[in-house]
């Protein structure tokens, strides 16, 4: 009994063993927070400038956006960020549509929600791969009670918005959903 107890034992412990180098040599291809990338080929990034092209601008919305995806990139993968278009992977576009429309009707037959929406224009182009380039436009939104003025909740707005952005383009291109 003791004997079947020790060979158990050595098993679990070899088993664990293969696991565990397993997940290494994962681990340097798949990150779980949704990057794939094989950082054997890939070292770099680099990002332009994402210019404001839509009719209504807002000026400090580039920063904020451009900020947010650069950190989510230099914060979710090991890619070096570097400025040059030479990079294994390049990030480029433009903010292409900051809009407002009208919601929810009240009583009164006036809006009582207005919906900000920011449309970007993203090009991920994959200098290694160019099969996995890809150039797509990205949205999101958020609604506010249209009793309040945009100037009092636009930063606060934006800031969300761009975090919903910079998850769907993370997704979209270097998790290569």
């Amino acid at each position: 009994m003791k004997h079947l107890s020790t060979i158990f034992r050595r098993t679990l412990a070899l088993v664990m063993l293969l696991v565990a180098s397993q997940a290494c040599s994962v681990y340097n291809f798949y990150k779980f927070n949704g990057a794939s990338l094989d950082y054997n080929v890939y070292k770099t990034v680099s990002f332009s400038d994402f210019p404001i092209r839509a009719a209504l601008v807002y000026p400090p919305l580039q920063q904020t956006f451009e900020n947010k995806l650069r950190d989510m990139v230099a914060q979710n993968t090991r890619l070096r960020v570097i400025d040059s278009p030479n990079s294994d992977l390049r990030m480029e576009g433009e903010i292409t549509a900051y809009n407002l429309t009208p919601q929810a009707v009240g009583e009164d037959a006036y809006a009582s929600k207005t919906r900000l929406t920011i449309t970007v224009r993203v090009k991920y182009i994959d200098n290694k791969n160019p099969a996995l380039s890809n150039d797509q436009s990205f949205s999101a939104y958020r609604d506010f009670d249209s009793s309040q003025m945009l100037s009092d909740v636009q930063d606060d707005l934006c800031a969300q918005i761009c975090n919903d952005l910079k998850d769907l383009i993370f997704n979209a291109t270097f998790g290569n959903w």
